[in-house]
């Protein structure tokens, strides 16, 4: 598969296209969702929620952020 860039995302848009796009915090969870063909793979902030534990967003780090985009750009 071709890889989606900006341009990409960009060019759909445009034409009237639907981006698809679901969030994933690991690498496992990337790997699967990179495998259904998606648009893009988001890593959002909830993680603070979903994976940390935490009642909200606030406690989570620009270096929590760096390390889950990091483990689902290796997949």
């Amino acid at each position: 598969m071709k890889p989606v860039t900006i341009t990409t995302l960009r060019e759909l848009k445009q034409a009237g296209q639907k981006i698809t796009c679901l969030t994933a915090y690991d690498y496992s969870f990337a790997n699967l969702l990179d495998r259904t063909g998606l648009d893009a793979i988001m890593v959002g902030d909830s993680l603070g929620m979903t994976m940390q534990g935490h009642a909200s967003t606030l406690p989570v780090t620009i270096d929590d952020m760096a390390y889950h985009c990091a483990c689902v750009a290796r997949a």
